[in-house]
């Protein structure tokens, strides 16, 4: 993979909107550290939850693109133009997650396996509908509407699912372990969607055929 690609890539990421999912988290982590002694356990498990949300609602504008629509001839698959936007963002994600763990007190942080598991299970879920938006629309910046879609059923889910298949149990709940397994399902699920959403999109490519040039620039 050429430099020139790592590059040109690289300033199609929208950086600013990641920046902010990043910081809001961080924000909402640090908060508790204002009071006078540690945060309860719950609260901290909440602030990670809520920065983890808040980091993934960032996420959904990783595949905004405003000239996806040109007619430029591309040679690079979509996939390995996509797979590169995430590989480029994932090493700051893991590092934005340390300091997100880093700023809750070692006496009260939960399980770091576990909560990184809902953690990542939150991003493969953003990722996966911003890349199903891109698949089956040609919005070229559907960031906005995926964020709120995200958010909206991030909410609905806390409020409308069944205590027996709660998502947000408590450390100590004895519904940690079933609840996490159904983390892990999750993850798994957004993974497939956002590699089936891989390929270019039907219209594209016969928007590309009558017009006699290569599929659009856009991820």
């Amino acid at each position: 993979m050429s430099g020139a690609l790592v590059a040109a890539v690289a300033r199609t990421v929208p950086w600013r909107a990641l920046g902010a999912g990043a910081a809001v988290g961080l924000l909402v982590v640090a908060l508790p550290r204002l009071s006078d002694g540690p945060p309860e356990p719950w609260l901290a498990l909440t602030v990670l939850r809520a920065a983890a949300l808040a980091f993934a609602l960032g996420l959904t504008f990783l595949l905004d693109d405003p000239a996806r629509h040109l007619t430029t001839p591309v040679t690079t698959p979509r996939w390995v133009r996509t797979g590169l936007r995430v590989a480029l963002v994932a090493p700051v994600a893991v590092l934005w997650w340390t300091a997100a763990l880093a700023l809750v007190p070692h006496a009260v942080r939960p399980p770091v396996g576990a909560v990184t598991l809902e953690a990542g299970a939150t991003a493969a879920l953003a990722l996966a509908a911003a890349a199903t938006a891109v698949r089956l629309t040609d919005e070229p910046q559907p960031g906005p509407s995926v964020a709120a879609a995200v958010l909206t059923t991030a909410a609905l889910g806390a409020l409308l699912i069944p205590a027996r298949w709660t998502l947000l149990a408590a450390t100590g709940d004895p519904r940690w372990g079933a609840a996490h397994e159904r983390w892990g399902v999750l993850l798994g699920v957004g993974v497939v969607a956002w590699g089936m959403c891989q390929p270019e999109p039907r219209r594209a490519l016969c928007f590309g055929r009558r017009s006699g040039t290569s599929s659009p620039s856009g991820v």
